[in-house]
């Protein structure tokens, strides 16, 4: 099992802090687009993805017991 973080729109979005699934064998992006789909997320191509607290790249492959944290662009002044 894995543990999917969210943070900030994403968090509003998904209703939830985190969830548990099995994302193990899939590419981060591949579990993007399953969670795009799956609620409606938009824009998920500018979403920075952390593997295991590590910036990780679209292709690289999730292992069991990562933990994944998907985080939005933010802005301010």
């Amino acid at each position: 099992m894995n543990k999917v973080l969210f943070f900030a729109h994403l968090r509003d979005a998904v209703g939830e802090e985190f969830l548990s699934v099995d994302a193990s064998g899939k590419t981060v992006a591949e579990l993007k687009a399953e969670f795009s789909a799956k609620y409606n997320l938009p824009k998920m191509d500018t979403v920075m993805t952390a593997v295991n607290e590590e910036f990780a790249s679209n292709d690289e492959i999730i292992r069991d017991g990562d933990e994944i944290a998907f985080i939005p662009p933010v802005s301010g002044g």
